[in-house]
């Protein structure tokens, strides 16, 4: 049953198009990502129609960014709780030493590539520092837009031979999703679960923020 769900949505996200790499785009760069997925769908959506790369590369930057900014956005509501909840803290410490020093190259990098390049603690890390929104779009939006171009354009170019691919190994590769989309959601259900028999807030409050970066 999970597996037929799975394809169900999975091809309803196929139909939707531009509108399905936006949704997809909003889940993949939350706080429970769900890995190498917007990869695929953007790969498979220009294979099927070469000459639609461009709109849909700009699909999927569109909903990594606005993906990308919500996640942002609960960083600095958090603070730098919001991340310390979420790893340990001295994972949660090297990642806020990371960014305080590159910054910008922090967000642009692992924009640029793709998993397992952890992604959503230095999103959190941008929010939880104040760091300038100007920055984060462009930089999120610079490293996303050089991926998804790329993968687009690929596709295109390759389109035969990648969709003979997936119909070969469609059944594998969604359960390979399905696996990590069912893992993200145990991991997320377990910090909710936790927090609230913590009798805590699901997002931390802004206590121990940091100035605001430059």
């Amino acid at each position: 049953m999970p597996f037929a769900i799975y394809i169900t949505l999975w091809n309803w996200l196929q139909r939707l198009g531009g509108l399905g790499l936006i949704l997809l785009g909003v889940l993949d760069n939350s706080v429970i990502p769900v890995p190498g997925s917007m990869d695929a769908l953007t790969v498979i959506l220009a294979a099927h129609e070469k000459d639609w790369w461009p709109y849909y590369a700009a699909m999927a930057v569109i909903g990594a960014v606005f993906g990308g900014y919500l996640t942002y956005v609960l960083g600095r509501k958090g603070g730098k709780q919001a991340l310390e909840k979420k790893l340990p803290r001295e994972k949660a410490e090297k990642v806020y030493r990371t960014f305080g020093k590159y910054g910008f190259w922090s967000l642009f990098v692992p924009a640029l590539l793709p998993p397992p390049v952890p992604f959503s603690p230095f999103l959190v890390a941008a929010g939880a520092m104040k760091y300038s929104r100007k920055r984060f779009f462009i930089a999120v939006g610079a490293g996303r837009t050089i991926r998804y171009g790329a993968l687009a354009y690929l596709g295109s170019m390759y389109n035969k031979q990648i969709l003979g691919f997936f119909h070969k190994y469609y059944h594998p590769i969604l359960w390979t999703f399905l696996t990590l989309t069912l893992a993200g959601g145990i991991v997320g259900a377990f910090f909710i679960w936790k927090r609230k028999r913590q009798r805590k807030a699901l997002i931390p409050g802004n206590a121990n923020q940091s100035p605001k970066a430059a």
